[in-house]
């Protein structure tokens, strides 16, 4: 090789490096970009240099872990905001239930001291409307929530479809580009791992590369999301147990949709959306239920004891629904429960499910959603079930199926329909039966705030203490996560970024170290060239 052949070959790589170098520098900034080194090498012909291509600056398993880390991070971040909310209704001063039942109960006082009293017996009512009206608030203010998780899970699930389908897409054009040109297409694959970045900022997903280079990507317990140049589709439906939510179905190559379990989601927005949903809204949610159904079912009793002014007996006093009862939608048989409070004392606050175990013999597997230990319940000549302080009464046991599934949910909307029945303060009852004055049972209506009502071992303050604690303690243990999360992550980021991201400084230096390498080989062609000429000018 000559010596301007060996000076136009560095010629040329220099300016492949300066070009690597620019593209460099003009992407510092952009998303999922990985910086690019140009690879040189001695020629083949034993002369000059050649480049042997445009090599991506990119690590698999540290963008793995990066990935791995944020989707941790989103879920932890979807969380608190979500917990925030609930934390702050509980703990607020004036608009929380604990004032309010203070208030309540401090009237009853007045109207223990004064039974006769026209204004006394009224304010027991306000106080009482009041009260009830601010657990039907803070009952559709958790429904409300509940609506805005589906909302934001269906969004989730339409950004995750997008993604899939985009990542699928690329990586049909990923193997179109390396077929044609032998070479790495690196634009694409940037833009392949920034979309597998985004996509798990949304759902904890996994990520295996087979033979070729394609990504596969699966969530939950294997279900392929991206299998080379196909994606399958997420579906929001309608929980089966409790068709108010919506939970993330899984649509198969076939066309069958199967109802994914929300444990299978940890990770990214949709993770933290559902954690939140089943540890602490749905929780939270039932012991406010479980408050207004032991104020209005103890009270009603004590109330229902005592004598009005008139002289008759007392009337219920609050109004509130009955337990939640649903049949799975996936149900063979067409059997339905109907549901009634039974002993206040056994409410526990928790969700049930119910499973037929042998439908001949009416027999269930009832399954506590605080995962205590499950048992057996066998219907009784009258067709009902006793479970967690409910009855439940059978509509037809004919119409059972094994493996049949039932939901009970005891108090969980049931603090929204709490109201006050009584609103004429002449049928207060304040008397009783066999008294020596007409003050008795409201002496007894007021130390009912001192009674262990909520499950048997709790007053109401102490329930309701309880719930904001627990919050609290959640919120609090959600933002010391986050803190840790963030910091593992940083630390990730910055690892990645040592690795694969531009570093302004380096690249400026190249820039300097290229264009002279770009001189230097110019220079090498110009004393070729008077070489050359020389060499021409003696024969001449």
């Amino acid at each position: 090789m000559s010596i301007l052949s060996t000076g136009v070959s560095g010629l040329s790589a220099a300016q492949l490096a300066l070009t690597t170098t620019s593209n460099n520098i003009s992407n510092v900034y952009t998303p999922g970009y990985n910086r690019e080194l140009t690879l040189l090498e001695d020629s083949r012909t034993g002369a000059g240099t050649e480049v042997t291509g445009i090599q991506r600056q990119f690590d698999y398993f540290t963008a793995t872990q990066l990935n791995q880390a944020n989707a941790q991070l989103k879920s932890l971040e979807s969380y608190e905001v979500q917990i925030n909310q609930i934390d702050d209704l509980l703990a607020d001063r004036e608009a929380g239930l604990a004032p309010l039942m203070q208030n309540f109960f401090s009237a009853l006082s007045d109207l223990a001291a004064a039974p006769s009293d026209p204004a006394a017996r009224q304010g027991v009512i306000g106080t009482a409307n009041t009260l009830s009206a601010q657990f039907r608030s803070m009952g559709d203010y958790f429904d409300d929530m509940q609506q805005g998780i589906n909302t934001q899970i269906k969004s989730e699930i339409t950004q995750i479809n997008n993604t899939a389908d985009l990542i699928a897409k690329l990586n049909s054009e990923i193997a179109i580009a390396r077929a044609r040109t032998g070479a790495e297409p690196n634009s694409l694959l940037n833009r392949r791992d920034q979309l597998v970045a985004e996509l798990s900022e949304r759902v904890d997903v996994k990520v295996y590369i087979q033979d070729g280079g394609a990504y596969n990507v699966s969530i939950g317990n294997g279900q392929p999301l991206v299998s080379g140049s196909e994606s399958y589709q997420l579906v929001a439906i309608d929980s089966s147990l409790e068709p108010y939510k919506t939970v993330v179905g899984y649509e198969d190559s076939a066309g069958n949709v199967l109802e994914l379990q929300e444990s299978l989601f940890e990770g990214g927005k949709l993770g933290g959306l559902m954690s939140f949903r089943s540890e602490t809204l749905d929780e939270v949610e039932n012991k406010v239920g479980q408050l207004a159904v032991s104020l209005a079912m103890e009270f009603n009793a004590q109330h229902m004891a005592g004598l009005d002014i008139d002289g008759d007996p007392g009337q219920a006093f609050f109004d509130i629904d009955d337990p939640v009862t649903f049949a799975s939608s996936r149900n063979a048989g067409s059997a339905g429960f109907s549901a009634v409070f039974d002993d206040v004392s056994q409410l526990a606050g928790i969700d049930y499910e119910l499973r037929v175990s042998d439908a001949t013999a009416g027999e269930f597997e009832v399954i506590p959603g605080d995962g205590s230990p499950g048992f057996t319940v066998t219907l009784d000549g009258s067709n009902q079930l006793n479970v967690g302080g409910v009855t439940l009464t059978l509509d037809d046991p004919a119409l059972l199926v094994d493996g049949d599934r039932f939901s009970l949910l005891p108090t969980r909307q049931v603090a929204s329909s709490l109201d006050t029945l009584i609103q004429d303060g002449s049928l207060v009852a304040a008397g009783q039966v066999g008294g020596s004055g007409d003050n008795l049972n409201a002496l007894a209506l007021q130390d009912l705030q001192n009674s262990a009502v909520v499950g048997g071992d709790a007053t109401l303050s102490q329930g309701y203490a309880a719930i904001v604690g627990d919050v609290g303690n959640r919120a609090n243990i959600v933002q010391v996560n986050l803190a840790a999360q963030s910091g593992v992550t940083a630390q990730i980021r910055t690892l990645q970024q040592s690795q694969s991201g531009v570093n302004m400084d380096e690249e400026a230096a190249n820039l300097i170290r290229y264009q002279q390498y770009y001189q230097a080989n110019a220079k090498v062609i110009e004393v070729g060239a008077t070489v050359l000429d020389t060499l021409l000018g003696m024969r001449a």
